[in-house]
Formats: C-alpha cells, sequence, structure tokens
C-alpha cells in the first residue's frame, strides 16, 4: 500500500490555501483499505494523506527508509483553526450529534473569537440517502468556509468527501473524525507524554476497553503482520535479484 500512496512529508505550514482534501492514515485505516476499495481511492486520491499514527512513521521508515513525522487530526485541526482565525474566516463542523456541535461552537468561540463557527449534524444512519448528501452539501455551500471538518469516522467521511469533493465550496476539506469528540471533550485525549511516546493508542484502548479492544489488540497485530510480510517479500525479492545479477555476471565477466 505505501507503494501506491503518497504521504505528506512536510508540515502544516506548508499546505496551500487552495481547495484540498486532507486525509489521515493510520494502522485501522490501513487494515480497512483491504476490504473496501473506496475508502482506498479516496485515500489515494487525497490532496494530503497525513501520517497519523507512530505506527505508520515506523512501518514507512522501516520498509522504506523514509523519515517521517507523525501529524495527528489534531495537530492539523489547531492549525487549521489558528490560521482561519487569524484571516478572520470562517470553519464548518459537518457531523456527530448537535448536543457534541454546540459545545464545539461554544469552545471555539471562547478560543477563536476571530473566526466565524457553523455546523451541521446529519442523520445518525449506516449510509446517507441523495436527500441527505444534497441537504449536507447545501448547508456547507451557504457559508463556503475557509476550512471544513468533517467527523462521522472511518472509512465513513473519507468516502463522503471523496465522493462529493467537486460539489463541496469549501477550503481545506479536512476529515478528523476523532478530534470532534476531544474538542468537545466528551472523549479525553491521552497526556501529552503518551502521545510523544507513542502510546496514545493504548490510553483511548485503557478508557474505552469493549469499543476499542477489536480495533487495537486484533487490529495492531493484523497490521504488525502485513508489515511483517511486506518486508520478508521485499528481502526474498531482492535475493533473487542479486543471485540473478550474480549469474548473469558469471556468465559474461566483462
Amino acid at each position: 500500500m505505501f507503494q501506491t500512496i503518497n504521504l505528506f512529508c512536510g508540515s502544516l505550514q506548508d499546505l496551500l490555501p487552495e481547495k484540498q482534501l486532507i486525509t489521515t492514515l493510520n494502522a485501522h485505516s490501513f487494515n480497512t483499505v483491504k476490504k473496501d476499495p473506496v475508502f482506498f481511492e479516496a485515500l489515494k486520491a487525497s490532496d494530503i494523506l497525513l501520517p497519523d499514527g507512530i505506527s505508520i512513521v515506523w512501518s514507512v521508515r522501516w520498509l522504506q527508509g523514509k523519515k517521517i513525522k507523525k501529524i495527528a487530526g489534531d495537530d492539523l485541526f489547531r492549525y487549521e483553526m489558528s490560521r482561519v482565525n487569524a484571516k478572520g474566516g470562517s470553519c464548518f463542523f459537518l457531523g456527530s450529534s448537535e448536543a457534541t456541535l454546540s459545545l464545539i461552537r461554544e469552545r471555539a468561540k471562547r478560543e477563536y473569537p476571530g473566526m466565524q463557527v457553523h455546523s451541521y449534524s446529519p442523520p445518525y444512519r449506516k449510509e446517507f440517502t441523495k436527500e441527505d448528501c444534497q441537504a449536507m452539501i447545501d448547508a456547507v455551500n451557504m457559508v463556503e468556509p475557509d476550512v471544513l471538518f468533517v467527523g462521522m469516522t472511518a472509512p465513513k467521511q473519507e468516502k463522503w468527501a471523496f465522493e462529493h469533493f467537486k460539489e463541496i465550496k469549501a477550503g481545506h476539506i479536512c476529515c478528523i473524525g476523532a478530534v470532534f469528540d476531544f474538542y468537545a471533550r466528551t472523549v479525553r485525549r491521552a497526556p501529552k507524554w503518551m502521545i510523544s511516546a507513542g502510546l496514545e493508542w493504548f490510553y483511548r484502548l485503557a478508557m474505552e476497553p469493549q469499543r476499542m479492544w477489536r480495533r487495537y489488540l486484533i487490529g495492531n497485530t493484523v497490521f504488525v503482520s502485513s508489515i511483517l510480510r511486506e518486508k520478508f517479500r521485499r528481502a526474498r525479492k531482492d535475493q533473487r535479484f542479486d543471485k540473478l545479477q550474480s549469474e548473469i555476471l558469471k556468465s559474461d565477466p566483462r
């Protein structure tokens, strides 16, 4: 998968203000794309795909020898809010319940008083109808925000933003599901020291074991197995190449 996607290797300050689809990749997303080709297309089509997870950072370094920095959805959110607030622009929160959105609006207005804050709570369904999607698009386009935050959990949010990208009138379209709850403080985020140590996943597992055990205990095992298989596959390929090259040199010493 790392050979077919383009992970972002720069800093958030490098982002252009033009319309862009910004998504994130973590171990859970990596596992999900194997079963969801539309999700895979959404990630590949993203203008910016952030490495949101220490496991992704380590895997890229181990497989490709590239040093990249983890950029979480919360990092993107904080950067975008400060950027838009400084220019006196507007943001839009699409997703979650009205109760959560109300908490988000109240906090955002206190912390970022220089910007306009808008939101829309779509119906809670497994799949949206055409009418649902049009109502969501209309709500966003009435504002034409500088940044649209989409919070519907992965892969639903990425697929929706990908499928309706051309219809949406917004600057940056950021899929950052879990950040809605973190910012509303309905879900606690890990302490900074755990985040720095790459243990945010452990904190979330400890806080919500019934909801997160499958993602982290089973999902992380599946992810590590996939990376190991890829590493061994590449090693075997390199060995075959070296053997072939050696045989060619023996047959033609020139």
